[in-house]
């Protein structure tokens, strides 16, 4: 049974991180200072360094417990027996619509995740870890049901995976797709090409193929594009 003192303790934490996000979200994480989060949470800014050195400890305190709810959510309802590429675009799926959710919560997340600062790369890499030992999961099951080739170099696929990922949050926060439908397509056909090669044909719908080439058009005149 948990004592009444750390009871308090879990309560103060809880009160802080849940303030933080309220004024990340309102203000922006730049913007928000100590003394508001002290103000905010009922708290003495002393206290708040009892618990957190700087603000981007705070933030990654909160983005470790959702990442865990999130994680707990998608195992519980991932297919594990649907094909692979559908296997691979469900957790990114799972984790675009997690840090999509608030707009500045992502923006935060991603750079902290993307670009730790010195005091939080530790931290950043245990997350780092959890992603490559779940995704690194999946594909030795894929393995072993000849779905994937044996000689895969699953450090380097899972980079990969990586990069196509970061590519298109960054396509979302830049407008080029527009919701999570589109992020979906985009990554239909972008982890399709990574497992089958650059050659395959994406799309296996008519309508999926229609839809992207309607958004690859959209992204080509918006971006002044010189593509065949």
């Amino acid at each position: 049974m948990i004592g009444v003192r750390e009871k308090k303790k879990q309560l103060t934490r809880k009160a802080i991180v849940d303030a933080a996000v309220k004024l990340f979200s309102e203000k922006g994480f730049e913007q928000t200072s100590m003394e508001q989060l002290a103000r905010t949470a009922g708290v003495g800014k002393g206290t708040i360094y009892g618990y957190f050195k700087t603000k981007g400890e705070i933030f990654l305190a909160f983005c470790e417990e959702e990442v865990e709810y999130a994680f707990a959510a998608l195992d519980a309802k991932l297919d594990v027996e649907a094909p692979l590429a559908e296997q691979l675009v469900a957790q990114m799926m799972g984790q675009l619509t997690f840090v999509t959710q608030n707009r500045e919560f992502g923006r935060i997340f991603a750079r902290k995740m993307t670009f730790p600062d010195d005091n939080m790369v530790l931290r950043s890499r245990e997350l780092d870890v959890r992603y490559f030992n779940k995704l690194s999961v999946v594909l030795t099951k894929a393995q072993d049901r000849d779905q994937l080739p044996h000689e895969t170099d699953l450090l380097l696929l899972i980079g990969h995976l990586h990069a196509l990922y970061i590519m298109v949050l960054s396509s979302y926060y830049t407008g080029d797709i527009e919701n999570l439908e589109e992020g979906r397509l985009l990554l239909n056909g972008l982890v399709r090409q990574t497992l089958e090669g650059p050659a395959v044909t994406p799309y296996s719908s008519s309508s999926e193929q229609q839809r992207w080439n309607e958004l690859k058009q959209a992204v080509v005149k918006r971006r002044n594009l010189e593509l065949p």
